[in-house]
């Protein structure tokens, strides 16, 4: 069979051009692309190492100025809890003072207002002990048919009121 004994210089000369291919390839890809792609892996690695290491820069930085920022706060909210309490003290103390002046105002007007009590019950008294003087004296001046001296029906009409 003639077609078995073209195998040996068709298979050496497929072996030969596939091993050409093979190292044509190997050259082109090995020696030109892998060096091209790995610079870029590697160029890839360092960017993102250097994003990571901006990212945790930011991060700390982020983490000292919310500290700070919360100490700002923290220190805010006491001076503001400190001036509302002297606010605070201040409106008790100043109502305290307009409270001791109204009583004091009040004390001085019902002092008033019982003096004027007592003058108009004093008055009074005697405007009830000088009818009730002129009432006695008329009663036994009707009813007896004598007349009595006002001053005597006034000690008369006095010692029955102290009596009772």
């Amino acid at each position: 069979m003639p077609q078995i004994a073209q195998i040996p210089e068709i298979f050496a000369s497929q072996l030969f051009w596939l091993v050409i291919s093979f190292g044509l390839i190997f050259v082109i890809v090995g020696l030109g692309m892998v060096p091209k792609i790995q610079g870029t892996v590697d160029a890839r690695d360092a960017r993102i190492a250097a994003d990571l290491a901006t990212a945790a820069s930011a991060r700390e930085t982020a983490d000292r100025l919310e500290a700070e920022h919360r100490a700002a706060l923290d220190k805010s909210r006491a001076e503001a809890a400190a001036v509302a309490a002297e606010a605070k003290a201040a409106a008790a103390q100043a109502t305290e003072v307009k409270v001791k002046a109204a009583d004091a105002a009040a004390g001085t007007r019902i002092e008033e207002a019982m003096r004027r009590i007592a003058e108009a019950r004093v008055s009074a008294e005697a405007e009830v002990e000088a009818v009730a003087a002129e009432a006695a004296a008329a009663m036994v001046a009707r009813v007896a048919g004598l007349t009595i001296d006002q001053e005597a029906a006034r000690m008369a009409v006095k010692q029955e009121l102290v009596r009772g």
